[in-house]
């Protein structure tokens, strides 16, 4: 069944909401037990699920079992194709936030039981849900739900001086309509908040085989900044964050209302 108020050809993807790290991985890692609890504090998209999905729903969502700190399904599986790899945080990450060492080296095995165990069956329940929308209503629309940190890590290779947008917009030129861009933009405009396109982060997902190859599937990506909904301390939700999660949710629906629900072209 799809999310409550959203249309039905829409799929929610969370990718980095988990902070799940396998005991048969742990050793993998080269930090101790409490580095590696602050580095899933620094890294993991808190409760990006239950912004963008409320609990009671039987939503499209395809969720990433594994924390990105194992396998970050939403880089490209091959380094030299993903960008993030040349500062050692492709699929599988080398390094933390801080740029530090972050696991022992791999070996080509190693490498690949990580992908076939975790990386791989994500993206096949992706392609599933997508095949899915296409089959019963012609298109698909994928959200992409994230998070930032109100202050740039190091990783980003970003001014952590410079401020924040409460909103980032991210989009792929052929799967973003340029309508669906500016709805977005509107939508969470309305709410007072403060809204970029493409910045900190730019992009949104789609599976790899209808990648600019089929303009059925659109998708647009959303990243809320962490410190509208967490507070500062604990990265517990602060306590408006049910009201906070239900107006994302409901400025999602409002941009596809204003969108039109229209076709992409092709």
């Amino acid at each position: 069944m799809n999310l409550s108020g959203y249309p039905p050809w829409v799929v929610l993807h969370i990718p980095h909401d988990a902070t799940f790290i396998p005991d048969e991985v742990r050793p993998q890692f080269l930090l101790s037990d409490q580095d590696l609890a602050l580095e899933l504090q620094r890294m993991t998209d808190h409760f990006t699920h239950a912004l963008f999905a409320a609990p009671a729903d039987e939503a499209m969502v395809v969720a990433a079992m594994v924390s990105r700190l194992v396998v970050d399904v939403e880089r490209f599986p091959d380094d030299a194709l993903e960008p993030m790899a040349a500062r050692g945080m492709g699929a599988l990450y080398q390094v933390t936030s801080q740029l530090a060492p972050l696991r022992r080296p791999l070996s080509p095995i190693e490498r690949e039981a990580l992908m076939r165990r975790w990386y791989h069956p994500h993206h096949e329940r992706l392609e599933a849900a997508v095949d899915a929308a296409l089959n019963r209503h012609g298109r698909c629309l994928v959200i992409d739900g994230h998070s930032f940190p109100g202050t740039a890590l190091p990783y980003e290779g970003a001014d952590p001086a410079m401020p924040r947008p409460d909103i980032c917009i991210g989009t792929d030129p052929f799967h973003t309509p340029k309508a669906l861009e500016q709805a977005f933009v509107d939508a969470f405009g309305h709410s007072g908040w403060k809204v970029s396109v493409n910045e900190p982060f730019a992009g949104a997902l789609v599976p790899a085989s209808r990648y600019h190859r089929d303009a059925r599937v659109m998708a647009v990506m959303v990243e809320i900044n962490r410190d509208l909904y967490l507070a500062p301390d604990s990265l517990e939700p602060r306590p408006d964050f049910a009201r906070i999660a239900a107006e994302i949710r409901h400025r999602c629906v409002a941009a596809l209302g204003a969108f039109g629900g229209g076709h992409p072209p092709g």
